[in-house]
């Protein structure tokens, strides 16, 4: 990759404002957006204390990719304290590609009609309902193995249907709203928090090796990334990768449930990739975040030793991690790593952000796929509004992908759920072989 590009000295200067030299210096209750430094405190956010988790870093992409239907003048009305010497700029705004964009949208979806539907509410009710009572059932009656898959694919649900949504900002107006329900998180095994680090953080770099943890989240046994040829990454085993996907995904509950992170609640992938998650608004929530996965370590995780022998306890645990991880990776697999994805957005320089949301993601399916996906199987329209319901995205799909072509944007579309799965397993099998691996930088 080239030196990162900067913009020096941005914003209007102030004679009262603090001059810092990078993000670095930024405490945790400042962030910076386009060079320009504000508090967080003083005034209240329309969309609750969750702000409070990005203090301390620059958000200047987080910023537009949540709010992408506000006025450039709105966010001074956030209290400006002072500037940075020199800010990282990886990715432009205000193409037209994206003014045609939103403009678009905005005709079929009204900007403050954004949240969810009645027929949301419908599936969230039912998908909501389903899991507390199987697992009940679970701990109640015991687990069998028909009870252990069926309780497995239902957290998946909830992860995909609920907690996603949630945890988006996308269910409703009213924080109160999202935050109950971005619990969800952890009543599967995961964390909230830890949650809107890794993935707002994925969002906002998408397929960045350097700044996206779900570019390297598989590393080094199993290769998403397509690494340069000489890359010390690459290993012999990754020509077998294609082979065992499956069971490398099938790890995905335990990585999550025994992850030291949930003590910290600090995700290590996203400060390797330069986001500062450390501030009391974090250390606050590690109570909630240890009480509700002790909660679900005792239900899921133990609760079977109470009915069965030991190692036929184990087991119906084993399987149940499997449903769910399966039932919940493999839909994420398939959204950024397919043929033809955009695998180094910024190495040439910086890139309009919603080209690359587009280029680095593909869509496959319809209204049914939607309603098993949470809408993830539309990742094009869900990587550019991350804050709009899954519910909209099927109206919106169509005029998406138009507005693409008339801008010569890549958009990746698969008819199918099992044409998009292939097109994955022969980028993978391609990756692992080093069919298609970059030159080697002494090569270029």
């Amino acid at each position: 990759m080239p030196p990162n590009s900067h913009i020096d000295g941005a914003g209007a200067s102030s004679k009262d404002d603090l001059i810092m030299d990078s993000e670095k210096d930024l405490a945790e209750d400042h962030v910076a957006i386009d060079g320009v430094v504000y508090s967080l405190k003083g005034w209240d956010h329309p969309g609750g204390d969750q702000i409070k988790l990005f203090g301390g870093n620059d958000v200047s992409v987080q910023y537009r990719m949540i709010h992408p239907f506000h006025a450039a003048s709105l966010v001074q009305k956030m209290p400006r304290v002072g500037r940075i010497k020199s800010a990282r700029v990886d990715y432009t705004f205000g193409s037209a590609f994206e003014k045609d964009l939103k403009d678009s949208v905005a005709k079929i979806v009204k900007p403050n009609q954004r949240f969810a539907t009645p027929g949301f509410y419908f599936r969230l009710t039912f998908y909501v309902s389903l899991y507390w009572a199987l697992l009940f059932s679970y701990v109640y009656y015991g687990s069998s193995w028909l009870l252990c898959a069926a309780l497995g694919v239902s957290q998946a649900f909830i992860g995909l249907n609920v907690q996603h949504d949630a945890n988006h900002g996308a269910i409703s107006a009213w924080p109160v709203i999202n935050e109950i329900f971005g619990f969800g998180a952890d009543l599967i095994g995961g964390s909230k928090y830890l949650w809107l680090q890794q993935h707002w953080t994925h969002h906002a770099f998408t397929n960045d090796v350097d700044r996206d943890p779900d570019a390297t989240s598989t590393d080094p046994f199993f290769l998403f990334h397509n690494y340069p040829s000489d890359s010390p990454m690459r290993k012999a085993m990754h020509a077998f990768q294609h082979f065992y996907m499956l069971p490398v995904l099938s790890f995905y509950w335990i990585s999550s449930v025994f992850n030291t992170t949930a003590i910290s609640v600090t995700h290590t992938s996203a400060k390797q990739a330069g986001m500062r998650f450390e501030n009391s608004y974090l250390e606050a929530a590690r109570p909630i975040t240890w009480a509700l996965r002790a909660f679900y370590i005792a239900t899921t995780a133990l609760s079977p030793f109470l009915y069965h022998a030991p190692m036929t306890a184990l087991a119906h645990v084993w399987f149940m991690s499997i449903c769910e991880s399966l039932a919940l990776a493999i839909p994420f697999a398939l959204s950024h790593n397919f043929e033809h994805s955009e695998r180094q957005p910024v190495a040439a320089g910086p890139v309009n952000w919603y080209k690359s949301q587009v280029e680095t993601s593909c869509t496959y399916g319809g209204k049914v796929a939607g309603w098993l996906t949470g809408g993830l199987n539309f990742q094009i329209e869900h990587h550019l509004f991350p804050r709009m319901s899954s519910a909209w995205y099927p109206y919106i799909q169509p005029t998406v992908q138009e507005v693409c072509a008339r801008h010569g944007v890549r958009y990746e579309y698969y008819p199918s759920f099992f044409s998009n799965a292939r097109s994955t397993l022969s980028y993978v099998a391609a990756v692992g072989a080093g069919d298609i691996a970059p030159p080697s930088k002494k090569d270029k």
